[in-house]
């Protein structure tokens, strides 16, 4: 049991210090908030970085204890990462998941092609693929009676980041709506942490208990680039 432990404090020690040189070497930031470890790069960082639908993938079937100083030897290859977020239980060790954003879609979609299935230890093969990068949440069950306005003012005083809401007048009395909305937020993150805040118990908007769930894609989403370039 002492000599397990010894071997964990070791290899603890040697993993934060391939961190630190990780660091140093790329200027990246590194933070741990809210279940997450979230590395940066300098542009993040200062602010200057907007996200963009379609540049971020997913990892899944890591090891529990890969963590950055392990991932982004194999990410950075391939060509700019952003940001790279790891998925932490309460223990402190990860999920097995992580999320990844590259600076274009097409270095995303490289990232799924040359990394999906890629042997990250002996043995242990990851799986990459596109992150579904779902920004919207479907309410339904909402006051048929109330306007896109009131519904902004009212969800804009529990939930952060929406950037729009989606309502469809009824077919039988156009001055109502149908009973559901869309409410798309800044990011997937964003969203993901307003479904987390509102899924455990009931919600309700003017007395209505209403659904909240992750929407399908929308019709509009924007073009890919190399449609966008032809």
């Amino acid at each position: 049991m002492i000599m397990d432990n010894e071997k964990n404090l070791f290899d603890e020690c040697q993993r934060t210090m391939r961190l630190l040189e990780l660091l140093q070497r790329t200027n990246y930031e590194l933070v741990q908030v809210n279940g997450q470890r979230r590395l940066t790069a300098p542009e993040v960082t200062a602010g200057d970085w907007k996200r963009s639908k379609g540049t971020e993938v997913f990892i899944g079937r890591l090891p529990r204890d890969c963590y950055e100083d392990e991932l982004m030897p194999v990410l950075e290859p391939v060509g700019r990462l952003l940001e790279l977020r790891l998925m932490l239980d309460f223990s402190g060790s990860t999920r097995g998941y992580a999320f990844a954003s590259y600076e274009t879609q097409r270095i995303a979609r490289e990232a799924c092609a040359r990394l999906n299935g890629y042997e990250i230890r002996p043995g242990h093969r990851i799986g990459v693929v596109k992150s579904l990068d779902n920004c919207r949440l479907f309410f339904g069950g909402v006051p048929k009676d109330k306007t896109k306005p009131e519904f902004m003012a009212e969800l804009t005083k529990m939930l952060d980041d929406i950037t729009d809401i989606y309502l469809y007048p009824s077919a039988h009395d156009r001055s109502l709506n149908r009973g559901f909305i869309f409410v798309e937020f800044k990011d997937h993150r964003a969203a993901a942490m307003a479904r987390r805040k509102l899924i455990p118990g009931k919600v309700t908007l003017w007395d209505h208990e209403i659904a909240v769930d992750w929407a399908d894609p929308e019709p509009g989403e924007p073009i890919d680039e190399d449609i966008m370039e032809r």
